[in-house]
């Protein structure tokens, strides 16, 4: 399965059981350990879960088999490792707190001219 059809197929569902404020982050070059980042907001414990595991079981019926599932009922914050394709599943204040987004949108020619006006 090629990455852009996973990252679709991910997207459709999140979309489906009605995650929040889905933003995907092309981090290919910023990152060696996968291509896409999906943040998806959930309305509770129980949807952060229920949106990873219904993530999880479309990329299984397409062939590819997640890597891993962290978090659980209770965690405000759930992450599912699809590989070329990372969901994390958060509640709103979770996302507020760690803004996931701000971090991994670091732009690669402002970090070159700090680092150039530092020596």
């Amino acid at each position: 399965m090629q990455v852009e059809d996973l990252l679709k197929t991910v997207q459709e569902v999140l979309d489906e059981r009605k995650g929040h404020n889905i933003t995907t982050l092309d981090v290919r070059g910023k990152t060696s350990f996968t291509d896409y980042m999906i943040v998806v907001t959930g309305t509770s414990d129980r949807h952060l879960k229920s949106l990873c595991d219904y993530a999880a079981e479309k990329a299984k019926e397409q062939g590819v088999r997640p890597l891993g599932i962290e978090g659980d009922i209770g965690s405000d914050w759930v992450l599912l490792d699809l590989g070329d394709v990372i969901v994390h599943a958060m509640t709103a204040q979770a996302r507020g707190y760690y803004q996931l987004e701000k971090l991994w949108s670091v732009d690669d020619s402002t970090e070159t001219e700090e680092a150039t006006t530092q020596t």
